[in-house]
């Protein structure tokens, strides 16, 4: 079920730039020079420091997307209590509920309950999917073709065994799972129901090695694909990988790039350490201990993606206009579900 296009956004015209030949991918730009300073330093800090000089030097050459409400909202950071099937989140007028699914087991005949989706993987591959299909501007992707990619642009690594299961443990709790994605109106509520995966074997071939193998293909569902070419927000993958362990990094880097760059630029915004401990904080029962951790990882953040405008104090974030970290050139999407009329390109 669609949202209406008058109420939410115009439409999506995305330019696509071609990748990098496959010997210039995730190249050297910058890095010889970052080498020399790295030294001592944790492999988190090096990978932050390589990927900001990267972006200092030039626009993105693949790029990942984010719907917007997700943007806005977020899925379980962590791995939720058992028998917590259901998630639910907001934040201003956006809303999200995520419903954990059951699927077909061919072994039993019956269905078997599959868990939330959590974590920094969830994320990564959920930014993977929908980038594939923006690319490809179609909701079916190889996803066997696709994944040796997504481990060495995304994960920064080729793909092993213990990895592979993760990944596909969340992929399986991603496809089985049911999305309502809403926007609160006034006295109206306009909303999707929807899963993101509309067809897909979860129960995963083996080789004769016993090698759990991919699916060769996924086909998203076409409420999804429809609501996120409309609504996606354009992320630079080298921030996204710069940030790949950490579910609250990811959560804020998407959240400040769909909100920073419609934020009028004589009018920044406040936001309090309570409202951002409600958005993000779940887990800190006190406000002083995840102002901390959140200020560390805004750190991580504001690494890679350096023309964020914000100032932190005592009572909460100052937000002011700042380019996205995917410019004009590069791709054109619509403003954030629930954003007043008016023309809102990047």
């Amino acid at each position: 079920m669609p949202m209406p296009h008058s109420t939410l956004s115009s439409s999506c015209a995305i330019t696509i730039r071609p990748r990098r030949t496959p010997e210039r991918l995730g190249g050297n730009r910058g890095k010889r020079g970052v080498g020399r300073m790295t030294d001592g330093l944790s492999l988190l800090q090096k990978r932050l420091m390589e990927a900001a000089a990267d972006i200092r030097d030039g626009e993105p050459d693949d790029i990942a997307y984010q719907h917007s409400i997700l943007c806005q909202t977020s899925l379980p950071a962590a791995k939720p209590p058992e028998g917590v099937l259901r998630w639910e989140k907001r934040q201003g007028r956006a809303t999200l509920l995520v419903q954990a699914g059951e699927v077909l087991d061919p072994k039993t005949s019956r269905y078997s309950q599959l868990p939330l989706p959590y974590g920094p993987k969830a994320r990564l591959l959920l930014m993977h999917l929908n980038g594939e299909a923006v690319r490809r501007q179609s909701p079916i992707i190889p996803v066997e073709d696709s994944m040796t990619a997504f481990f060495r642009r995304l994960m920064g690594k080729t793909q092993d065994g213990r990895q592979v299961r993760m990944l596909k443990a969340q992929l399986s709790a991603l496809a089985a799972a049911t999305f309502r994605m809403g926007i609160v109106n006034g006295d109206h509520a306009l909303q999707v129901d929807t899963k993101v995966v509309g067809a897909f074997n979860l129960w995963f071939d083996k080789d004769q090695s016993q090698r759990v193998l991919w699916p060769s293909t996924l086909k998203l569902s076409l409420d999804y694909y429809e609501s996120l070419t409309r609504h996606a927000v354009p992320l630079d993958e080298r921030a996204i990988s710069a940030l790949r362990d950490s579910a609250l990094a990811l959560d804020v880097y998407c959240w400040l790039a769909q909100r920073l760059h419609r934020i009028p630029e004589s009018k920044p915004q406040f936001v309090p350490w309570a409202a951002l401990h409600e958005q993000f904080g779940l887990g800190y029962a006190q406000i002083r201990q995840f102002r901390a951790f959140f200020l560390r990882q805004l750190a991580e953040v504001k690494a890679v993606y350096p023309e964020a405008r914000l100032e932190t104090d005592g009572g909460g974030i100052t937000l002011t206009h700042s380019q996205p970290p995917v410019r004009k050139l590069l791709v054109s999407v619509p403003r954030a579900i629930g954003d007043a009329p008016g023309p809102d390109l990047i």
